[in-house]
């Protein structure tokens, strides 16, 4: 395709937002031509985030303004609830453009669970028929086909790349999967929040939504969906004092019979040829610091001490392979381009 795809971001003053304008700025077939932020609307994305100044990027615009059959392809990264109103009317007003959405109004293929996790109905279960879940090293060609791109949180992307090669090829119990997790404070947003106030985060390690996170919901839909069993999954998550970055830890028992070598030998056949996935050499110990700023999963696994259980670890930036990085990887497979384009950027050290 030789010309570039124009490019709506909608929601473009978050985190996930500037990450997306950082990344996207230099894709050779991406141009960004609309970008909403309705409380920063008129200013320059530069007045909003210096960073990004003199960067060729239009000007912040109320979503109420857009006319969406100007577009290719849109980026959602809006919450929930208010991402999904915005989709409906796309999908409803014009054939155009694919929507790669990074909230969690698509992820969740059954309405009774969305209202379950989220609290409010989905406006449209209708729509769920058209997306695709965005795991994408896992759903390619739904994510080929699809006019709804729905991308995975960042904890289920960090545990899903690690345990779902694991589930399928029944090496594990899915019904006695304990995950802790840790992630950087930009995982919570952007807005003003006292739990992420420097003076409270800084220096502190807290779990928050124990026993209620709604990622759950993603790891049980998913894996359940591979072994084939209605599962409940044990996941902690916790907020640690950095700006970016993520860690899971799984606790696995083994099936009967099975060892770590072949938790091993599965994960490195699954992910050989994957660009993004590095399954680590044996002892060698996963850490945010070697994915920070990049669109890599780095994964290893442990013999535990107790016999016939073992403990996976996986590491990936919350913002980037855990959000805008994979909308892009995502947007790649949708429109047929090689799919490292764009995020070829090696990890940040130190």
């Amino acid at each position: 395709m030789s010309q570039k795809l124009k490019a709506a971001l909608l929601g473009a003053s978050g985190y996930t937002g500037a990450d997306l304008m950082r990344l996207g700025v230099l894709h050779p077939q991406l141009q960004f031509t609309a970008l909403t932020a309705n409380t920063h609307a008129g200013k320059a994305v530069e007045e909003v985030f210096p960073h990004l100044g003199g960067v060729d990027l239009p000007q912040l615009q109320q979503t109420d303004d857009i006319d969406w059959s100007q577009f290719d392809v849109v980026f959602c990264g809006l919450p929930h609830a208010t991402s999904q109103k915005i989709v409906a009317e796309i999908v409803k007003t014009t054939d155009k453009p694919k929507v790669v959405d990074m909230s969690a109004d698509f992820r969740l293929r059954d309405p009774a669970q969305y209202k379950a996790w989220y609290g409010n109905e989905h406006i449209d279960p209708s729509l769920q028929e058209i997306a695709a879940y965005g795991l994408t090293e896992h759903n390619r060609d739904s994510i080929r086909n699809s006019r709804i791109i729905a991308c995975p949180g960042c904890y289920p992307t960090a545990v899903l790349m690690a345990l779902l090669p694991l589930a399928k090829a029944n090496l594990i119990n899915v019904e006695a999967l304990i995950i802790d997790a840790k992630s950087g404070v930009t995982g919570a947003g952007r807005g003003l929040k006292q739990n992420t106030l420097a003076a409270e985060a800084g220096e502190s390690l807290s779990p928050y939504a124990v026993g209620v996170h709604r990622h759950t919901a993603e790891l049980e839909q998913e894996i359940g969906a591979v072994s084939g069993k209605d599962i409940k999954v044990n996941f902690t998550p916790h907020l640690i004092p950095m700006s970016r970055g993520e860690l899971i830890t799984a606790h696995l028992e083994l099936q009967n019979g099975k060892s770590v070598n072949d938790i091993r030998n599965e994960l490195e056949s699954t992910y050989k040829d994957e660009p993004f996935v590095r399954v680590l050499a044996e002892g060698k110990m996963p850490s945010t610091g070697m994915v920070r700023g990049s669109n890599t999963c780095v994964i290893n696994v442990f013999e535990d001490r107790i016999p016939g259980r073992a403990i996976v670890i996986a590491a990936l930036d919350n913002l980037v392979k855990g959000s805008a990085g994979q909308a892009i990887q995502n947007m790649n497979v949708a429109f047929g381009f090689e799919e490292t384009t764009g995020l070829q950027q090696q990890p940040m050290f130190p």
